[in-house]
């Protein structure tokens, strides 16, 4: 072989031998950098959370009986008090208040009619009394004729009939003349004027005394100092604060999910371990709460009950802030993988597994789920490894590079 051509043989074979070698490295699979996770046995809880205040269960608002002058309350938020024998408050009622032009005119008016129908009234009576005299004397007159047969009998008997009638004439007129009377002193009542200041209050004072309506204990006095209340103005609190319960407001998505009787942890109450409790009640309606945001939520209420003795939360008083989680389901020792690794395949559930340094679609069926993680009833083995969060360029045969 000539000189040249083998000069020109090894220039070019190890050129060609390069550029196969750099064709084949270009377009060689590149392995997909990937992050990986272990399936798992574990157990997976799904919940609800709000924040919720606890509450005696039947508080009672102690009210001002009658209007009047209230003397300052002495019992204190925490006292003790029992049914019917504390004394919570005390009520001086209130003296009539003073009459305007027009109804002084009025009642000086009643006064004099009722005067008037009194006059008429006793002028009744003397004549009804008249009447009876007459009556009686011609029933005596006739009895003694009717003796010595000058009259007949329904002539006597006439006579006693007449006794008679005049008799419940008279009372019927004594009763007008009372009730007369009784009116007389009703309109004389209206024009009393309201009595001065009392200088010795304590001396003077004929208060009404408010008692406690329940044993239990003062949760709020709301108007402890001394001043003129009307009927109905509340003024102290009293229940059982050993008889707590919590009150939370769910979303109405999240309330149709919660029943009686699941289990409940009372958390972020200040103690170290959460408290345990049970769903008493659902309440079956629901009402419009807007929040922080501005937003207009639909919220129902659910009460809670304690379930530890109560000297674990002994320290818990009416109107605390706890955070409480309803657990709605649980499963326990069950194989699970994190939510990031699940994606949909048309109409099932999948996840890529790493097999080696492939990844392999493996269709899967779901149990409980919580957002974080989700029961695999099928389709997965403990042990091995799964894709978390699979991207576009992870597909079924594609190499796999774990990510340090």
């Amino acid at each position: 072989m000539p000189a040249n051509v083998t000069r020109r043989v090894l220039f070019w074979v190890p050129a060609a031998i390069a550029v196969a070698i750099a064709i084949v490295l270009l377009f060689r699979p590149q392995p997909v950098a990937v992050d990986l996770v272990t399936a798992s046995l574990g157990n997976i809880t799904v919940s609800v959370a709000e924040e919720g205040k606890t509450r005696v269960k039947e508080v009672f608002v102690v009210s001002a009986p009658l209007p009047g002058l209230k003397r300052r309350i002495e019992i204190h938020a925490g006292d003790a008090v029992a049914a019917g024998e504390t004394v919570v408050a005390q009520i001086e009622p209130s003296d009539p208040s003073f009459l305007d032009v027009r109804s002084m005119a009025e009642a000086e008016a009643g006064v004099r009619a009722a005067e008037a129908n009194q006059r008429l009234a006793v002028a009744a009576v003397e004549r009804a009394e008249a009447e009876l005299d007459f009556a009686r004397a011609e029933l005596t007159r006739y009895t003694r004729l009717a003796e010595r047969d000058s009259i007949s009998q329904n002539e006597l008997e006439a006579a006693q009939r007449r006794a008679r009638i005049s008799a419940a004439a008279l009372e019927e007129a004594r009763a007008g003349s009372n009730a007369r009377s009784s009116e007389l002193e009703q309109a004389q009542a209206r024009l009393m004027e309201p009595a001065g200041a009392r200088t010795q209050k304590d001396e003077d004072c004929a208060c009404v005394d408010v008692y406690s309506p329940v044993n239990g204990f003062v949760l709020q006095v709301m108007n402890e100092s001394e001043g003129v209340v009307s009927a109905g103005t509340p003024l102290i609190e009293v229940g059982d604060p050993r008889q707590l319960e919590i009150e939370i407001d769910l979303l109405s998505t999240d309330a149709v999910r919660v029943n009686p009787g699941q289990r409940v942890l009372v958390e972020a109450w200040g103690g170290s371990d959460p408290l345990q409790g049970v769903v008493r009640r659902v309440e079956p309606f629901g009402f419009t709460k807007v929040s922080a945001l501005g937003i207009e939520e639909q919220r129902v209420k659910v009460l809670i009950e304690l379930m530890d003795p109560p000297e674990r939360w002994e320290r818990l008083g009416h109107g605390f802030r706890v955070q409480a989680r309803i657990i709605l389901d649980e499963a326990k020792d069950v194989l699970q993988v994190p939510q990031a690794t699940l994606f949909r395949d048309r109409d099932r559930w999948a996840v890529f597994v790493a097999e080696g340094d492939v990844a392999r679609l493996r269709h899967v069926e779901l149990g409980v789920q919580n957002g974080l993680k989700a029961e695999i009833l099928a389709g997965l083995e403990a042990g091995e490894r799964v894709i978390v969060q699979p991207g576009d360029r992870v597909s079924d045969g594609v190499l796999l590079a774990e990510r340090g």
